[in-house]
């Protein structure tokens, strides 16, 4: 399968309260035509900042980038704001976890999604590009687009903004699609409904899309492969299947341990994660999840664990792993 995205050492700092926050901590990960990546972890643990780098939309006066992001044999990282303008939306679309934040409240919805069809493809009139519109908020299931179209963010309900927010992110037909957290805040009907979008108009487009979310039950439905992060870092990544049926990082395990299942009894305790993650903010010796973790051992506080192979595209950062414990 051929990769149309590589990302190698990508480190992501913030200037916060006098520190640098190191959210993003030297990952390695690689997505696939067609594909769906899943990148999932409790709150702070870098899943966004890591997307909005790969867009160059992190403030750029409180934060540094380093590492490389390879587009098409271009390191995007090196590129320009005017050079990113023409990266973004056209080939790399990015749908944001709110609508209502992130869409123009001022704006009506057609306008918005015309802008981005003028600015990337000057050729095309105002009226095709009206038209074009039109029926991207019909391919992401808005009835009655033309009216939709003249309608204010504010006047829609939250899925009808996040399918917005989608056709948005798709009326120029990119690539690459970064959904990030694209059904919080919805009821679960709702969200069940911005799955299936996505999962129909991968299948429709062969867009590959990377999915950040916190909620395991979206990633079992929607991805082919799984990074967990944890502190910043890649914890673990494999397919969806050995991610879900041999978890190998604690962190993993305990993960999947603190979820609901369908096929528990009622009386079946979950089991929580004791403990906080640690202050990004500080400089972190040894594994980032040891002071969380049942099975660590003395070495596990003083040295960073590897990625290592546990199979075929299956890499956890994990001590009890790693052939010279044994």
């Amino acid at each position: 399968m051929k990769s149309i995205l590589d990302v190698r050492k990508l480190n992501v700092k913030f200037l916060s309260q006098g520190r640098r926050l190191h959210a993003v901590r030297g990952i390695d990960f690689s997505m696939y035509e067609g594909e769906t990546l899943g990148i999932v972890g409790e709150s702070g643990c870098g899943k966004s900042a890591t997307a909005k780098a790969l867009m160059q939309l992190v403030p750029r006066y409180t934060s540094e980038i380093s590492g490389s992001v390879d587009y098409q044999g271009e390191n995007l990282l090196t590129f320009s704001e005017s050079q990113m303008q023409s990266v973004r939306g056209k080939e790399i679309g990015m749908i944001f976890q709110d609508p209502m934040t992130s869409l123009n409240p001022t704006t009506r919805i057609g306008p918005q999604i015309t802008e981005g069809i003028l600015r990337h493809f000057p050729k095309i009139s105002k009226k095709e590009a009206r038209q074009i519109a039109i029926d991207t908020l019909t391919q992401v299931g808005i009835p009655q687009a033309e009216e939709k179209f003249e309608c204010y963010p504010h006047t829609l309900s939250g899925g009808m903004r996040q399918r917005a927010m989608i056709a948005l992110a798709l009326a120029c037909k990119p690539k690459i699609l970064l959904a990030d957290e694209p059904t919080t805040a919805l009821d679960v009907t709702v969200q069940a409904q911005i799955l299936d979008l996505l999962q129909f108009i991968q299948g429709e487009t062969k867009t590959s899309i990377l999915l950040i979310t916190h909620d395991m039950s979206v990633v079992a439905k929607m991805c082919d492969r799984v990074i967990v992060m944890y502190a910043g870092q890649i914890v673990e990544s494999g397919s969806t299947d050995e991610i879900f049926t041999s978890p190998k990082h604690p962190y993993t395990q305990r993960l999947l341990t603190s979820i609901p299942r369908m096929n528990q009894p009622k009386d079946h305790p979950l089991i929580p994660i004791e403990g906080t993650p640690p202050n990004l903010s500080y400089p972190s010796q040894g594994c980032a999840f040891c002071a969380r973790c049942h099975d660590a051992m003395n070495i596990c506080s003083k040295d960073q664990p590897p990625l290592i192979e546990i199979s075929s595209d299956h890499y956890t950062a994990c001590f009890k792993y790693d052939p010279r414990m044994k």
